[in-house]
């Protein structure tokens, strides 16, 4: 559901992808690189073509480059599996950001910056505030606090393990459907591809 000549275009023109961008260019030996290049070392670097999904997800972009199938001028056997496409798609791109590392996810990023706040404030109310007395105290709250963290990020990484899977199986059961309507006639994918991103115009 990746439209993989949009995705050239915009790693060789839009700075959002610059770093693969460097990357693309390093493995090809040189500063300026054809669509046609990009598309090529894409297929012989995977890796590549993860790094600018996960961009796209890290910036809450889709890489589901398909519109909705427009089910008004549908036969009845073809409008029913197209809804169900439809369907998917909108529940795909909600679960996207579960396709992202959770160690690389926003999530794990708040966590860790609740828990600097917390470590600050700690030493705040012991040092200037001249709480020594009260020092075993306010750690035991910080420990109580780091405690509370690292169950919760097991719980979000569960969760993010969970919705992924999720997220592939629907994703294989929506490319399956979409294939069995362009063999019954009823749609083209390529006319259902999205060009370009609106965010990047």
């Amino acid at each position: 559901m990746i439209n993989l000549n949009r995705v050239a275009r915009e790693i060789k023109t839009v700075g959002l992808y610059d770093l693969v961008l460097q990357d693309v260019q390093r493995v090809a030996g040189k500063n300026r690189v054809s669509e046609e290049e990009i598309l090529r070392i894409l297929d012989e670097n995977p890796q590549l073509l993860e790094d600018y999904m996960q961009t796209n997800v890290e910036y809450n972009l889709s890489n589901i480059h398909l519109r909705d199938i427009d089910v008004n001028d549908l036969k009845d056997d073809c409008k029913q599996k197209a809804q169900e496409v439809n369907a998917n798609l909108v529940k795909l791109k909600e679960l996207e950001k579960y396709t992202l590392d959770f160690e690389q996810s926003a999530t794990l990023v708040i966590i860790f910056s609740i828990e600097f706040f917390v470590l600050f404030s700690v030493q705040y109310f012991i040092v200037l505030l001249n709480l020594k007395d009260w020092q075993w105290w306010i750690y035991g709250v910080f420990a109580s606090t780091v405690a509370i963290a690292y169950w919760y990020g097991k719980k979000q990484s569960r969760l993010y393990a969970k919705n992924k899977k999720i997220y592939d199986a629907l994703y294989m059961q929506t490319l399956g459907i979409i294939e069995e309507l362009e063999d019954a006639g009823c749609i083209k994918k390529s006319a259902l591809m999205i060009e370009e991103c609106e965010e990047h115009v």
